[in-house]
């Protein structure tokens, strides 16, 4: 990726901090996105979530899913090897927004 990339990038990192609500957060989506860019997205984080419970194969995510084994791959590659963490530290802030709503 070029410099002029990485820092267009960032600078998209720094809008989507900007969002407030899951609203504001789904329309801007729907307008960055087409419906089938969305729908990989969606369908990353689906086999994401479902990679790091452990409880399925390959085979029953792609299932359960519709993911190529590829896509699932790439996850499963991003979500144990990959130095960038992006995955890991979503779902760890999913799962901690998770218990403590659970307990209020």
């Amino acid at each position: 990726m070029s410099t002029e990339s990485y820092k267009s990038v960032y600078e998209l990192c720094e809008a989507l901090l900007l969002l407030e609500t899951r609203d504001e957060a789904f329309n801007f989506l729907k307008d960055l996105c087409t419906p089938q860019e969305l729908n990989s997205l969606a369908e990353r984080w689906r086999v994401c979530k479902l990679l790091n419970g452990g409880e399925f194969s390959y085979r029953q995510i792609h299932q359960m899913t519709g993911a190529s084994l590829t896509t699932i791959s790439r996850v499963a590659r991003f979500l144990k090897d990959e130095p960038y963490s992006g995955y890991i530290t979503l779902l760890g802030k999913v799962n901690k927004k998770s218990v403590k709503e659970r307990n209020d």
